[in-house]
C-alpha cells in the first residue's frame, strides 16, 4: 500500500459534546498547554456555567483556537473524561478511520512536531490576536503509511513516555522524603530569622562584565532571558555569584516566590530589578535554604506577605523575616544532600521529556521512509 495524502478535515469530526446534565464538576475542569499537553486549570472557574463546557472524553483531542507561538493542544491518554471551556475546539478521530486508515495516538505524535506549529501559523489569521479555528485544521494535509507501521512508530514513542514517567514517580518520592525531613525539623526545634545568616548582595556587571544573562522562572531556576534583552547593554545588571541566590520581588503576577540558585561555577547576571544574596555556609546551607523556597506553602507565606496596590512585593526586608528551623550545619548538608540528588533527578527528567519531544519527528519521518520503502518492494 502507498502513503495516501488526505485532509484533516476527511479524517476527524468535531466534538460539540457539552456537559449540559453537569455529569463533571469544578474538579474535572482542565486546560490545555502549547508544549501540546492537558494540565489543570489555574483560573477560577467559580460562578461559570460547567453546563455549556465541552466534554472531552478518553481518545478526545482539544485545542485553543486563540494561538501564540504554538497551538495549546491537549490529547486525552487517561480513562477519564474532562471538561474544557467551550472557547476551545475539541475533536476525534473518525470511527470509520481510527484503527484502519489513522491511529489517533499517530496523530498525537504528529502534532508534536515543531514542524505542526510552524505550518499552523503559517495559516492564522488575525492583528492583536492569532486564530487557528477548527476549518483551518480541517485543511491540513497529512501523509499516512499503513497503521501497522503507524503502530510501529507509537510503541516506541509509547515506551520512551512510560520509562519517563516511572522515572518521574521516583522523583516525586524523593521530594516526599525531602518534605518530611521538614516538617520533622519544624515540630521538633524553634524557628530562628534567616536575616543574620543572610547577605545582600549588589554589584553590577559593568561594561566588560558577563555576557551569561538569565531570566528567574517560575519553576524556581534560572531561564534563557526574553528576546527583550540586549546581550549588549547589561552594564546595570546584577551579578550572581556561584552559590547566591536571586530571586524576583513582585509576586502578584508570578502567584510564587520566583527565585532561582546559581549552582554553576560561572557567574550569572539578572535584572537590576531582582535582590541577589548569600548565606552564611558555616551556619545556613543554601541548599538547605533553597528546599523551604521549594515548598508550595512558602510560595502562599510570601503571597500573604507580599504588600501594594498595582503590583504586590515580597522584598528583602520582608526576606529577612523570615523564620525557619535551622539545625547544625552536619545536619543542614545531610538533609541537601538528598535535596540535591532529588534537583540532579528533576533535570534529568525535564531532559528525557525535551528527547522525546525531540524524537517525533524522526519517528513520522521514519514512519513514512518505511511506508514509501514497502511500496517500492
Amino acid at each position: 500500500m502507498a502513503l495516501k495524502k488526505y485532509s484533516l478535515g476527511q479524517l476527524l469530526q468535531r466534538n460539540n459534546e457539552c456537559n449540559e446534565n453537569l455529569e463533571f464538576g469544578a474538579s474535572d475542569v482542565r486546560g490545555v498547554l502549547n508544549t501540546k499537553g492537558i494540565s489543570s486549570t489555574k483560573v477560577s472557574v467559580d460562578g461559570r456555567d460547567l453546563s455549556k463546557f465541552i466534554v472531552v472524553r478518553p481518545g478526545g483531542f482539544i485545542f485553543n483556537h486563540r494561538v501564540h507561538d504554538k497551538l495549546g493542544l491537549g490529547y486525552n491518554t487517561t480513562d477519564n473524561s474532562f471538561i474544557f471551556t467551550n472557547d476551545y475546539v475539541s475533536f476525534y478521530v473518525k470511527p470509520e478511520v481510527k484503527g484502519k486508515i489513522l491511529l489517533p495516538d499517530y496523530l498525537y505524535i504528529w502534532f508534536l512536531r515543531p514542524e505542526f506549529d510552524r505550518y499552523m501559523l503559517y495559516k492564522t489569521y488575525g492583528s492583536a490576536t492569532l486564530f487557528f479555528n477548527w476549518e483551518n485544521m480541517c485543511e491540513l494535509e497529512i501523509e499516512l503509511p499503513e497503521t501497522t507501521i503507524q503502530q510501529k512508530y507509537v510503541d516506541i514513542y509509547n515506551a520512551m513516555v512510560d520509562n519517563q514517567q516511572s522515572y518521574e514517580c521516583g522523583l516525586e518520592d524523593l521530594k516526599l522524603v525531602c518534605d518530611g525531613y521538614i516538617e520533622d525539623l519544624r515540630r521538633k526545634m524553634p524557628c530562628q530569622k534567616i536575616g543574620p545568616f543572610i547577605e545582600r548582595y549588589d554589584v553590577r556587571n559593568g561594561k566588560n562584565g558577563t555576557k551569561n544573562v538569565m531570566g528567574i522562572s517560575t519553576s524556581k531556576q534560572f531561564r534563557e532571558p526574553t528576546s527583550k534583552v540586549n546581550k549588549e547593554e547589561l552594564e546595570n545588571y546584577k551579578i550572581c555569584h556561584p552559590r547566591q541566590i536571586a530571586f524576583v520581588q513582585t509576586t502578584h503576577n508570578e502567584k510564587v516566590f520566583t527565585y532561582a540558585f546559581n549552582n554553576t561555577d560561572k557567574d550569572i547576571v539578572v535584572s537590576s530589578v531582582n535582590e541577589v544574596f548569600s548565606t552564611q555556609e558555616d551556619k545556613l546551607f543554601p541548599e538547605y535554604l533553597c528546599m523551604f523556597f521549594n515548598r508550595s506553602e512558602f510560595d502562599r507565606y510570601a503571597r500573604f506577605h507580599s504588600w501594594g496596590s498595582a503590583r504586590e512585593t515580597f522584598t528583602w526586608g520582608d526576606l529577612i523575616e523570615v523564620q525557619i528551623p535551622i539545625p547544625d550545619i552536619k545536619i543542614q548538608r545531610s538533609i541537601a544532600e538528598v535535596y540535591s540528588a532529588y534537583t540532579l533527578r528533576k533535570r534529568i527528567n525535564e531532559q528525557l521529556k525535551s528527547h522525546i519531544k525531540d524524537i517525533c519527528p524522526i519517528l513520522i519521518k521514519g514512519s513514512l521512509e518505511e511506508g514509501a520503502n514497502e511500496t517500492n518492494i
